[in-house]
């Protein structure tokens, strides 16, 4: 089966896309780096309650600010159940509605699927869900890479304000945020991760 091209995406995210932020940029901690420890250790408990067969697993980041919760969900995911899980990341950019018909001209970064999809379930990992199109927009890369059992949704963080009907699986936190606030995984000098509000 040949592999797609990879995807691309934007240094020039919209205002839905989460990103991995500096730890210069201002904001409102709502989410320390212990709180992120705590939730994606409890993220893969229930992802192996949902998913009892540890073979059958396989984590995809969504590029850029899903790929650090990818990494913590991976190495709980193996302490726990005593096995590596196969790890992949998708630049989705190209598959988005709202920068396509914005007419944007993505700058390309890395799409990493070293396994095939076809007959795993497949976990979308991804920092914050916002409106679900990023979700969306995963779930039909991943499609372009095989057949998957299934299709599941981890994200540290909800934040609401769906404009398509996309359900999250497994949830770090929900956090109730206006529409013009902006919800950003960064990390501290520290070198740790945390989540902002800005």
């Amino acid at each position: 089966m040949s592999v797609p091209s990879s995807p691309s995406n934007s240094s020039t995210a919209p205002r839905s896309v989460s990103r991995v932020a500096s730890a210069r940029e201002a904001g409102r901690v709502i989410l320390e780096a212990a709180g992120i420890r705590r939730a994606t250790r409890r993220m893969a408990h229930e992802i192996l309650e949902r998913n009892p067969a540890p073979e059958s697993i396989a984590l995809v980041a969504i590029v850029r600010g899903g790929v650090p919760v990818a990494d913590m969900l991976a190495q709980a995911l193996s302490e726990i159940a005593g096995r590596d899980v196969p790890q992949g990341a998708l630049d989705v950019t190209l598959y988005r509605d709202d920068v396509i018909g914005h007419g944007m001209r993505p700058i390309p970064h890395k799409t990493r699927m070293p396994f095939s999809v076809t007959g795993k379930r497949v976990v979308l990992v991804e920092d914050v869900v916002f409106t679900g199109r990023t979700v969306r927009a995963a779930m039909d890369a991943v499609i372009d890479f095989g057949r998957p059992e299934a299709i599941q949704v981890a994200t540290l963080v909800d934040r609401g304000h769906r404009e398509l009907p996309i359900r999250v699986d497994f949830v770090g936190k929900n956090i109730p945020t206006s529409r013009a606030e902006k919800v950003v995984l960064r990390q501290a000098p520290s070198g740790e991760y945390e989540v902002v509000v800005v």
